[in-house]
């Protein structure tokens, strides 16, 4: 089968290697669409944990089961139309993931192959609504974004929330389950395309964050139209731009992030954090709860994930490029 395949660092190749041999409990699935996240490019880039080479990144997967392994009867999944949980292993507990946890894509070979193997537990069938392309969007950033708005930040109907970066597909997916809930949600980007777009989505209003004195323009204008500062904030960068957060949310404000593009923040006002009554609430991918959670609600709500451009595998050096420049507005989705 035809894969794209990391070599070693920044060496990224498609290229003919084994199909995938099903062991007790798997199946095998013919992707129809994979989808890249920023995590690929780290792992090109030799900038995460527990690297190994070769290996066939990728953790978003839409496709048709074509074989099963021992243990299973054929008869129930081969043929079906199934969507793949890229968080394997998470554990007993609904507060954080366990020992065992890990994300497709490394250490375990990825979706961006013609076939994959992986474990039938692993597996949901694709919402009926969602074309290939937006299916395989959903994944790893529709679980990361829907634990850390509703699990963690638990965001409900009426209250505030400024979600950071809008235009990657977390933030994009956050955006939409925020709406959804029936929240007013304001957002963040260095562009004003992508806020203008994100106003399509559903959003009151945006900020550039790259304009000085952009978070106290920000506060002012949400206090004069809404009436306080933010009950939720969604942030994945840190960085210096996270003090400016704090001074944004309201007292017993959630603060909820799953990354830290631009490393630590240097400084934490601590007095701030704890007057105000302020929950800083660390989130990572999802349990099997929140992915049957995401789901049911991207199937009843009939949500649909911004694809921002489709690839063949045989073009994956572009697809890399778009995302390592920030270039994409939603995911960017590869077919076979």
């Amino acid at each position: 089968m035809r894969a794209i395949q990391l070599t070693a660092v920044n060496q990224l190749e498609v290229r003919d290697v084994p199909d995938p041999v099903p062991a007790a409990g798997e199946v095998v699935v013919k992707i129809s669409a994979a989808a890249l996240n920023h995590r690929d490019v780290w792992i090109k880039l030799g900038q995460y944990a527990g690297l190994k080479f070769p290996c066939i990144p990728g953790s978003d997967g839409v496709g048709e089961v074509v074989e099963a392994g021992a243990e299973l009867e054929p008869g129930e999944w081969v043929g079906r139309r199934v969507i793949i949980n890229p968080s394997f292993g998470w554990g007993l507990s609904e507060a954080a993931q366990g020992a065992d946890f890990s994300i497709l894509g490394l250490p375990r070979n990825g979706t961006l192959a013609e076939k994959i193997a992986v474990p039938v537990e692993q597996l949901s069938l694709a919402p009926a609504h969602l074309s290939d392309e937006e299916a395989a969007a959903l994944p790893l950033a529709g679980l990361t974004a829907w634990r850390a708005v509703m699990t963690r930040a638990q965001v409900k109907g009426g209250e505030r929330v400024l979600i950071g970066g809008i235009g990657g597909g977390t933030a994009l997916f956050a955006l939409q389950f925020a709406v959804a809930a029936g929240a007013e949600v304001w957002v963040t980007s260095s562009s004003a395309e992508k806020i203008a777009r994100a106003r399509a989505l559903g959003a009151r209003g945006g900020f550039d964050y790259t304009r000085p004195g952009w978070a106290e323009a920000a506060a002012k204008e949400v206090a004069e139209e809404a009436g306080g500062l933010f009950d939720v904030i969604i942030d994945s960068a840190g960085g210096p731009g996270f003090e400016a957060l704090i001074d944004l949310a309201a007292p017993g404000g959630r603060i909820a992030f799953f990354g830290a593009t631009r490393g630590n923040p240097p400084v934490l006002p601590m007095r701030k954090v704890f007057w105000r009554q302020l929950s800083l609430l660390g989130t990572t991918m999802g349990s099997p709860a929140d992915w049957a959670a995401m789901l049911a609600t991207v199937t009843r709500q009939q949500i649909h994930p911004v694809v921002s451009e489709v690839f063949p595998f045989e073009r994956a050096a572009e697809a890399f490029a778009l995302m390592e420049r920030g270039g994409q507005f939603g995911k960017i989705v590869m077919k076979p």
